[in-house]
């Protein structure tokens, strides 16, 4: 039995009776699974946060393996308090106080870090049952496509606004993901990101540290001691978060409190038509190496800093650093930052993010 056969397998035990079979065209949607597949390239997803719960590939010997952080069960999806492949928001990243003012109304939204918000407070897009609009396991480039309906008021955000996520597999082991956004009535501050922990080794194979990573970025944005920016951008030049060659995750993270968990600032311009590069990670020990590129201005590099003793996918226990996330994005607080990146959606201006992953087993 493959590794995905036995998720799979638990999965339903989990779910039990109450799974149905997918059925895009059914106005009830039950919390199931879905796989793409090319050839030796599989990725499973579930409509449970829209997440990505399984990425299975070859190294460079043929061997395959699942690169992506997870668990056995839904019910353990549904208790995961460290977003694992989860699509986060309505807002990615943090807000400052849980706070901010639109034009001239002041918000007040769910604090769920202390007393600031994060990734769309306590329960955000990751904590909620998707739409499955669309899914096509068939030709050239298998999709899936999921939906959410966030509500006015919805952990104090104002407006109702039309979410879809659509993953695409390639044959020549690409990924991509579209994220768009409508503000149905209301202008509202609107920030996603894909937040799936990556083990280029398998899941399994203990911490990223000896991973090597470029990151294609030489600013960061400065933040203060609860993460939080303070609105002023710093060269990496010279420092730690210096991955303009690139260095091994491992090389320099003692130098920080707890290890990466930063804003990048991308370098050059974007368009949805051409991305700009973020990062390429390389793991030698498997030769498997992943490169990133999007729309968005910015990315989170995480280097899974806060897991501890979780417990994963067939009997794995997920310690700090055990993968690590490359979340693009808009910049983290942006709506009380004028300067940033403007992440406010209204009607007629809708939001839009692309991401790009491309797999291979050649040395960058």
């Amino acid at each position: 039995m493959t590794n995905i056969s036995v998720l799979l397998c638990f999965i339903i035990l989990a779910i039990g009776s109450s799974m149905v079979m997918p059925n895009v065209s059914s106005a009830k949607q039950e919390v199931h699974t879905y796989e793409l597949k090319k050839g030796d390239f599989s990725v499973n997803f579930t409509n449970w946060g829209a997440s990505i719960i399984s990425l299975v590939l070859p190294d460079r010997y043929g061997k395959l393996a699942d690169v992506v952080l997870g668990y056995d069960s839904l019910k353990e999806y549904m208790n995961d308090s460290s977003y694992i492949g989860a699509v986060v928001g309505r807002f990615a990243n943090r807000i400052g106080g849980a706070q901010f003012t639109l034009e001239g109304k002041h918000y007040s939204v769910v604090a769920n870090e202390g007393k600031n918000t994060l990734h769309g407070g306590k329960r955000g897009f990751s904590d909620v049952v998707w739409k499955v609009k669309k899914y096509d396991n068939e030709g050239d480039a298998p999709s899936i496509v999921f939906t959410y309906h966030s509500s006015d008021g919805e952990e104090g955000f104002p407006g109702d606004l039309l979410v879809s996520v659509k993953y695409t597999l390639f044959g020549d082991k690409r990924l991509k993901v579209k994220m768009e956004a409508k503000a149905l009535n209301k202008p509202t501050p609107v920030n996603l990101a894909q937040h799936t922990y990556w083990n280029l080794g398998g899941h399994n194979s203990g911490d990223i540290l000896s991973n090597k990573i470029k990151i294609f970025a030489s600013h960061i944005t400065v933040v203060d001691s609860q993460l939080i920016p303070t609105g002023k951008f710093a060269p990496v030049k010279g420092t730690p978060y210096d991955f303009l060659k690139p260095h091994l995750v491992g090389s320099r993270i003692k130098k920080l409190p707890k290890g990466y968990d930063i804003n990048y600032v991308l370098d050059g311009p974007a368009s949805d038509k051409k991305l700009k590069r973020v990062a390429v990670v390389y793991d030698s020990k498997s030769g498997r190496s992943l490169a990133l590129s999007t729309s968005a201005p910015g990315v989170q590099f995480y280097s899974g800093n806060f897991l501890k003793d979780v417990k994963g996918k067939g009997g794995a226990v997920y310690e700090a650093h055990a993968g690590l996330c490359l979340e693009t994005q808009g910049f983290p607080d942006a709506v009380n930052h004028p300067d940033f990146p403007s992440t406010i959606v209204s009607p007629g201006k809708p939001y839009n993010h692309v991401m790009l992953f491309k797999f291979s087993t050649k040395a960058p």
